[in-house]
């Protein structure tokens, strides 16, 4: 049986993992009797930390939130988990990278300085990926009232700012009516957060930039949510950033022969379907916004391509090879 200190903090590390552990199923995890179970929770009460029993078949214990907090735990993996999270935070598009820096801060004082040293091993520079313009912050406080009503099932009015500065002749934006939504998840995607909504005056799912609202209130009733189409968010969501059609596909989707191995293919293709055919030979089915798009897209892979179909397709291949020849003899096309 382990030492009464080591076993306290691993009857804390159990408790903190779950909600509720009945006291037979810790009693298994810890290797000792329920009995001992009783006394190491008495222990931890005397502590400071909120142990609450509850009754029935399996009874058990549960570790509830407290007015003061106690001596937090973390084991070697969280907390590495936890430095790499508050290090990654300026690529979130949250706005919160200060208070993370100060939360790591925080964190690492009260920390052993055998994690303490671990930690500090751990340098992580958060470089995000390149773009012709910067990705938009989000308040903090919108964030937090988005997940609030979110999760009360609350009726949101807000007012959402255009995509870019209104220009002459521009509607004013102070004159646009709030939107009313039931609000069903708070997502981020490439850099930005998105509230995935039902438009009560549209009558359709939509999708809204987080960094473009403001929320008014008082918020508006409860409401029963309506089953997402497709019922998974996330699908929901690629598919909104696929085609204009709300299909959930991309406009233009072809089917290809490569020369290739499927386990070469496959590794590049993030949104494909991949079918071995054979040692060097695969098929590809992939989708673009464009067939000029697509057929360069296939091309990258650098093998003998066979086109299934469609035509416009082959009619894609077709263009970029006649631009390709006369880039390559700088012939100027025609007008």
């Amino acid at each position: 049986m382990p030492k009464t200190s080591a076993r306290l903090l691993s009857l804390l590390s159990l408790l903190q993992a779950r909600r509720d552990w009945p006291g037979a199923l810790l009693a298994e995890r810890l290797g000792i009797s329920q009995r001992t179970v009783r006394r190491d929770v008495d222990r931890l009460r005397e502590l400071g930390y909120p142990i609450v029993a509850f009754k029935g078949p399996d009874g058990g214990y549960r570790l509830e939130a407290g007015s003061e907090l106690p001596p937090l735990l973390f084991d070697d993996e969280q907390a590495v988990a936890l430095a790499v999270a508050l290090q990654i935070a300026t690529t979130t598009g949250a706005g919160i990278e200060e208070a993370a820096a100060r939360a790591l801060t925080t964190v690492r004082q009260v920390m052993p300085a055998r994690l303490r040293r671990r930690i500090d091993t751990l340098q992580v520079t958060a470089v995000e990926r390149p773009a012709s313009r910067p990705d938009p912050q989000v308040d903090s406080s919108v964030l937090m009232t988005l997940s609030a009503v979110v999760h009360a099932r609350e009726v949101l009015r807000f007012d959402y700012a255009p995509a870019s500065p209104p220009g002459i002749g521009d509607d004013d934006p102070a004159a646009t009516p709030p939107r009313r939504v039931q609000p069903h998840r708070l997502v981020t995607w490439g850099g930005r957060w998105y509230l995935v909504a039902w438009d009560l005056d549209r009558e359709a799912w939509r999708t809204f930039r987080a960094d473009r609202i403001t929320p008014r209130t008082p918020t508006g009733p409860r409401f029963t949510p309506r089953e997402l189409p497709g019922g998974d968010v996330a699908a929901f969501v690629a598919g909104r950033f696929r085609g204009s059609d709300g299909s959930g596909d991309w406009p233009c989707r072809g089917e290809v022969i490569l020369g290739l191995p499927a386990a070469a293919v496959s590794r590049y293709t993030r949104d494909g379907a991949v079918e071995e055919l054979g040692p060097n030979r695969c098929r590809l089915v992939l989708g673009s916004w464009s067939w000029p798009g697509l057929a360069a897209a296939i091309g990258g892979f650098d093998a003998d391509i066979e086109v299934v179909g469609p035509a416009e397709l082959k009619d894609a291949f077709a263009l970029l090879a006649r631009r390709y020849a006369n880039a390559a003899t700088g012939a100027v096309p025609p007008a």
